[in-house]
């Protein structure tokens, strides 16, 4: 197939396409920085209507990845790239020739700030969902389901906490604020969440992507199905880079409140940085989100591979081999 993979440059992003040329697809990437490397490379904006008409012209089917990621900011900004950038894509697909399209979509598009027990893929819902970055989320995932069609099956996946060697969002967020001693657990540490190691979720999108014919205008949570509690998740993390489990415990209310105040700061003075705790980290870090995986394994005849304990035996390999090199 002839495949357009949007945000190629993420970790995600990048291991689906060396997944789908390691099949022999005929892969483009579409994104706004070159990666100098041997994928055939269009480089735009999904905010660019014209940009990604070029890019979607004569391509069979497309994983579109790209998307503004955050805890705060701008709400322009989410908008441009994650509402109008998704039905700038999907129309460019349609009107391109695509017959398939996957739809990288996330968990919180469905979560209101309540406990996630052993659930499926609810309904997207920009109203209740937390956030700019869900709220956004929500708004392109009805977007691309809605082009749902017999000419070209669109199907959205939502990966949960997708993590590996290099990642730079879960991991290395963690990682910083461990090393500059500002990293707390909220609550007790005890909620149950799920996560997804990165080559699980490039599985997954892949699969969807073969599935799509039979599976179109469905919504579909990933995860590895291995829930466990927040704080050894966080412990294994820092542990896996060769630093101490954080101490410092934070009431699950208390960083509830203090995150609501920092979102107004960083709001009224339109920062681009995470503050040191919001509401929605707060309630992703003290309430339980683990998800029933059985209706996504069977619908996308795919299962993960790599369980959280070699996930994690790799990421500490990764940081010593890091380590080695630049000591």
């Amino acid at each position: 197939m002839r495949v357009l993979v949007t945000g190629a440059t993420s970790l995600l992003g990048r291991t689906v396409v060396d997944l789908l040329m390691s099949r022999g697809e005929d892969v483009t990437v579409f994104q706004r920085h070159t990666t100098n490397t041997d994928v055939r490379e269009i480089l735009g904006d999904v905010g660019d209507a014209d940009a990604v008409s070029r890019a979607t012209t004569g391509t069979d089917a497309v994983i579109h990845l790209a998307a503004r990621v955050g805890v705060t900011g701008v709400w322009k900004e989410f908008e441009r790239t994650n509402i109008m950038g998704t039905t700038n894509v999907v129309v460019g697909a349609r009107a391109g020739g695509a017959s398939r399209f996957v739809h990288v979509s996330s968990p919180s598009v469905a979560h209101a700030g309540e406990s996630l027990v052993g659930v499926g893929a609810r309904s997207a819902d920009p109203n209740s969902a937390r956030g700019p970055y869900a709220r956004s989320k929500a708004f392109a995932e009805h977007a691309a389901l809605a082009a749902n069609s017999a000419d070209m099956a669109v199907v959205a996946v939502r990966p949960h906490l997708v993590w590996g060697p290099g990642d730079k969002q879960l991991v290395g967020r963690i990682v910083a604020r461990a090393r500059q001693g500002r990293l707390a657990i909220v609550g007790t540490g005890a909620a149950l969440i799920d996560s997804t190691y990165v080559d699980n979720a490039a599985d997954a999108l892949v699969a969807a992507l073969d599935k799509a014919p039979t599976i179109g205008g469905r919504s579909f949570v990933v995860s590895n199905g291995q829930p466990r509690p927040v704080r050894e998740l966080v412990n294994r993390i820092v542990l896996a880079a060769g630093l101490a489990p954080p101490r410092i415990k934070v009431p699950y209310q208390l960083a509830r409140s203090g995150g609501l105040v920092a979102e107004r700061i960083w709001d009224r003075q339109e920062r681009s940085d995470d503050p040191p705790m919001t509401s929605f980290l707060a309630e992703q870090l003290g309430t339980a989100h683990w998800f029933d995986q059985r209706d996504t394994r069977e619908s996308l005849d795919w299962s993960p591979t790599v369980s959280l304990e070699e996930g994690f035996v790799r990421l500490a390999a990764s940081f010593a081999s890091t380590e080695r090199v630049t000591s």
